[in-house]
């Protein structure tokens, strides 16, 4: 899992099947520090809840491909949690 940033949206009109009715979301990932990490990518919300500015966890691969709703679509990221406190120490 990695923090991330949601920083946009973004809107498919074709999607493969099993991806009907789930969001994308672009969300740039995040440090231990909270900085920004490599390039965005692309995220499937796999909570349907989150949206631009939340700070979320994600998880890429195969783990992502099980997330979803449907398990095993053909994605590369999906966002599994919405973070609602980051305690440091």
């Amino acid at each position: 899992m990695q923090l991330a940033e949601v920083v946009g949206t973004v809107v498919a009109t074709v999607k493969c099947e099993g991806l009907e009715g789930v969001k994308f979301l672009i969300v740039q990932p995040l440090d231990r520090e909270q900085q920004p990490v490599g390039r965005p990518v692309i995220a499937a919300d796999a909570v349907e809840m989150a949206g631009p500015g939340e700070l979320v966890y994600i998880v890429a691969s195969r783990e992502a491909a099980l997330a979803c709703p449907e398990p095993f679509v053909p994605v590369d990221h999906a966002i599994v949690g919405i973070v609602d406190q980051v305690a440091r120490s």
